[in-house]
């Protein structure tokens, strides 16, 4: 191809050079793409994906982690990862921390076994080193070659139990039951957080099925200029701030690996493992067949580097005092917007480094705007139902029991 023909397939205002660097290195032809089509993905599934900077701090603040310091966190761990899957892996993939995963070590590890927000880190520093170790040993195919689907399925069917429990409950929805009978018991619905998360979860709904582009996004700021104008509790404190890497709120190397070294910790951490290997893998090959990244044997074009910097992602995020990482399903929405090569997650990666000076945001986001985006992605798991051969009975087992365990956390 000619440097004319470069230029030609960047769109305007590319740079000569520049579009002669990016084909070399993202190959945008051989995969029918360009920048221009490359960037308005990455845009997309950023979009698509930013509200994590809000939800993830949210649910650790729950927990006594410090909200801004997550924030920043969450930022540098996206953008970490998201570079990785760009520049290593070539794939229009986005890797942020999970939400699910998130819930867990917050509301289980955290608030439910009591460990310090110190040892949670530490023990999702194992998982990420366990998580790494079998994605690059083999073990990850094995697991998923001899492991029956429906624990995978079953597994997200309780997470996504798990997180519309927490959300319900942040806002009042649900209660716990202070009498005999079910666990729990319908709260004040008229009241203004229940009110406001019923009206954000169907505006998500809506904008969702419109394929709005960072609709979720929009809810959750919609729903805090509410709370804003409405809730005496809701301040502004600002917009920019230079981020702080240290100070006595830093959570950056604060994990306390030999803390989670410990019988009763471990257990959880290798529950953490295997949520993150059948969910990973899932997206991973979810997104690139969507994008066209399956190769003549239907595996995943550079599936390794991918399964490798969703893991080494996690390690990272446990240094920085954020949750576990994984690859963003969200990140369908990009390569549906034409995104096929690792330019894609690349300019996601960027994104979310610029988003570490906006941290006063985090704090002014109340738990009525971050439910209805928990709901939501609470529901979007629950669709692993209708993948479930329920008469096995191996499987509706294992299913009860991740139905039971939600409600019991």
């Amino acid at each position: 191809m000619s440097d004319q023909e470069y230029l030609l397939s960047s769109g305007p205002g590319t740079p000569l050079s520049t579009t002669s660097w990016l084909e070399r290195r993202f190959q945008l032809s051989a995969r029918g793409t360009n920048v221009h089509q490359e960037t308005l993905a990455g845009l997309t599934t950023f979009l698509a994906m930013v509200y994590s900077v809000f939800v993830v701090p949210a649910m650790l603040g729950k927990a006594g982690f410090d909200t801004s310091s997550v924030f920043i966190a969450v930022c540098l761990t996206s953008a970490f990862g998201s570079l990785l899957m760009g520049l290593w892996a070539n794939l229009p993939i986005a890797v942020g921390c999970a939400i699910s995963l998130t819930a867990f070590t917050a509301f289980d590890l955290v608030l439910g076994q009591g460990l310090s927000p110190a040892i949670a880190l530490g023990a999702i520093f194992l998982m990420g080193v366990i998580f790494t170790a079998i994605s690059v040993t083999g073990v990850r195919t094995w697991i998923l070659r001899n492991l029956s689907v429906g624990i995978a399925h079953g597994t997200g069917i309780g997470i996504g139990l798990f997180l519309l429990l927490i959300a319900a409950n942040e806002v009042g929805l649900v209660v716990k039951n202070p009498g005999p009978g079910l666990p729990v018991s319908l709260g004040t619905l008229n009241a203004m957080p229940a009110l406001l998360s019923i009206a954000g979860l169907a505006a998500i709904f809506g904008l969702e099925r419109r394929r709005v582009p960072g609709g979720i996004l929009l809810v959750i700021l919609a729903l805090s200029v509410v709370g804003l104008i409405w809730d005496p509790a809701v301040r502004f404190t600002g917009l920019f701030a230079l981020p702080s890497f240290g100070g006595e709120h830093s959570l950056i190397g604060a994990m306390n690996i030999g803390g989670a070294l410990n019988a009763l910790v471990i257990p959880s951490a290798l529950a953490l493992v295997m949520t993150a290997v059948f969910d990973a893998t899932g997206t991973i090959r979810a997104v690139a067949g969507q994008a066209g990244q399956l190769d003549e044997n239907d595996q995943i074009i550079n599936g390794g580097r991918a399964l490798t910097a969703d893991s080494v992602s996690s390690i990272v995020s446990a240094g920085l005092g954020g949750a576990p990482a994984a690859a963003y399903i969200e990140s369908a929405a990009g390569t549906a917007a034409g995104g096929k090569t690792g330019l894609t997650a690349t300019i996601v990666g960027l994104g979310f480094l610029a988003l570490i000076f906006l941290s006063p945001l985090a704090g002014l986001v109340p738990s009525y705007a971050t439910a209805p985006a928990l709901m939501y992605v609470g529901l979007l798991m629950l669709g692993g139902v209708r993948k479930l051969h329920l008469g096995t009975l191996a499987i509706a087992i294992a299913l009860a029991a991740f139905y039971l365990g939600g409600w019991a956390i």
